[in-house]
């Protein structure tokens, strides 16, 4: 059975996993997301502690981003503007190929995590779906007509300019670059900043959540209305406070005002909203989802870091 090496590069911390799918994992670490230097040398260490010459056919990574995917790009596989300190143009996938001596596909770590869900998780069967994160950012992937969409670059759905009332919520947003956009004004360190503790310590009942899931639901309109998923998946470490769920849900079915008469979303709306199925391991197992993708379907001859 052909094994697969795959790396969830989050902001916060790296998992790097050894194996062929949801069934066959073989080996597994995480560390906290340094310097690039430590953080990419780390990875290395791992994987060549496996033995990857004998054993990975490639290896996949979902990264933090934004990320260069164009392969005719000088600065292919290279992490771009990134707010992150000391990321911005990382060549990530390049020294990680040079380093292990295989092959390397790289895509964003929530399109990672959409592939990983449309594979073995709650997408499985589907040919359009979205799979959005809320945590310390937001980002959003999409598999449509069962490919990854990638355009001038990848989607960037914790971006878009949504609605907000300085007088409901006087809060200017936290995003470095746009200030309230859906990622300024939903993301993790907007809560904190909002409400002057971290979104875990906010109990049930805290007004937050009612705010949180009108942002939310704005964005998912706004990918429903544009993508048209057959299913939208939500995770991150916000949507960790499962209060969330059936407030998004409700708001989504007001915002909408009956425009949209899919049962999917005025019947079974708990059905169309949904957890992931792979919980935490939706984007390191959607890294091995894209390295292994890349290898079964690269024609003969094809480069797979091109493919």
């Amino acid at each position: 059975m052909a094994v697969f090496g795959g790396i969830e590069a989050g902001g916060t911390k790296f998992v790097c996993l050894v194996g062929s799918g949801v069934d066959d994992l073989r080996a597994e670490t995480s560390f906290p997301t340094t310097t690039p230097d430590e953080t990419i040398t780390r990875s290395i260490d791992f994987f060549k502690s496996q033995g990857v010459h004998e054993k990975l056919h490639a290896v996949g990574i979902g990264s933090f981003g934004p990320v260069d995917l164009n392969p005719t790009s000088q600065t292919f596989g290279c992490i771009t503007t990134t707010p992150k300190p000391h990321w911005a143009h990382t060549d990530f996938s390049g020294r990680i190929e040079r380093a292990v001596g295989i092959p390397v596909v790289i895509d964003t770590d929530v399109n990672a995590a959409a592939l990983g869900e449309a594979t073995w998780g709650a997408g499985r069967g589907l040919d359009t779906i979205v799979y959005l994160t809320i945590g310390t950012g937001i980002g959003g992937g999409c598999i449509t007509g069962g490919r990854l969409l990638h355009g001038l670059s990848h989607p960037e759905m914790g971006h878009l300019r949504i609605p907000h009332s300085l007088e409901r919520d006087p809060y200017p947003g936290a995003c470095p670059f746009h200030g309230d956009c859906l990622e300024g004004l939903a993301a993790g360190p907007a809560l904190k900043g909002r409400w002057g503790q971290p979104a875990e310590n906010l109990p049930p009942d805290h007004p937050a959540w009612t705010l949180e899931a009108h942002y939310l639901a704005l964005g998912l309109v706004n990918a429903i209305c544009t993508l048209a998923p057959q299913r939208i998946i939500l995770g991150g470490g916000v949507m960790k406070r499962t209060v969330l769920y059936p407030l998004i849900r409700r708001e989504v079915q007001e915002l909408l005002r009956g425009y949209l008469l899919f049962p999917e979303i005025t019947e079974r709306i708990d059905e169309y909203i949904v957890a992931p199925g792979l919980g935490d391991r939706a984007g390191v197992l959607g890294a091995i989802a894209l390295a292994k993708k890349a290898v079964e379907q690269a024609p003969e001859g094809t480069s797979v870091r091109t493919f």
